[in-house]
């Protein structure tokens, strides 16, 4: 089974629930779409955990990207690099003496969407042409991937068969309460995942407390809370 959350924020608890919740295993998959750090206490721990899950596919939100903007600018400062760990280290008041330099590398080597035959997972929104299609995402600029703003609109949908798994907003400040919000194409019963344009994914579990995830499979939605 593959399953597809966002933003866990450092929700290392519910995350873990979550997991126990569905009853993940070896033979199942596993896609974030990003937004994994901060907000939350845990966010090394969350992230350490994530990078060791090797049927895990991981991409970068915008809290990943910022990140990533402070350690390279504290790389063009400084050839120290213990001065630059413990800074990094000092990006995560809550349990910042966690992270080691190969988790700033995995982070660093994340990508900013994934392509499936019937869907695409992103952080914040995908390209589109004026007429709604998916531009090329290999062509997309990071900025447009993890900080895009206009997707989440209900009015915006995408045109092409795939659909699009995102995350970024809260459900609740688009005044869908604490569910993952999905898309359903006209004429379409929701039974494959094909039959939705898009679904957002962000439960604004550090807010809320609710996390959720929805499995590709049965397009159902599974949820835990605090």
């Amino acid at each position: 089974m593959t399953y597809i959350l966002s933003d866990i924020h450092g929700e290392y608890e519910l995350f873990c629930r979550l997991m126990e919740k569905v009853k993940f295993s070896d033979e199942d998959t596993l896609i974030s779409c990003g937004d994994m750090i901060e907000k939350g206490k845990h966010s090394v721990l969350l992230a350490k955990l994530l990078f060791s899950m090797k049927n895990a596919v991981l991409l970068a939100g915008n809290h990943e990207y910022d990140f990533l903007k402070y350690y390279w600018s504290l790389m063009r400062q400084t050839d120290d690099y213990d001065f630059v760990l413990r800074k990094l280290q000092e990006y995560f008041p809550d349990d910042g003496a966690l992270l080691d330099w190969e988790t700033v590398d995995r982070m660093e080597a994340l990508p900013y969407f994934y392509e499936a035959e019937d869907f695409i997972c992103v952080h914040a929104g995908v390209p589109l042409d004026g007429e709604g299609r998916i531009l090329p995402l290999k062509d997309a600029s990071p900025e447009q991937l993890v900080y895009d703003r206009s997707f989440k609109d209900q009015n915006v949908l995408p045109k092409d068969g795939e659909c699009v798994f995102f995350g970024h907003t809260t459900s609740m400040s688009l005044g869908t309460g604490t569910q993952i919000t999905c898309y359903l194409r006209e004429g379409k019963r929701g039974y494959h995942v094909r039959d939705y344009y898009k679904v957002h994914l962000d439960t604004g579990a550090w807010m809320s407390g609710v996390l959720g995830c929805f499995r590709v499979e049965d397009c159902r939605s599974f949820y835990v809370e605090k």
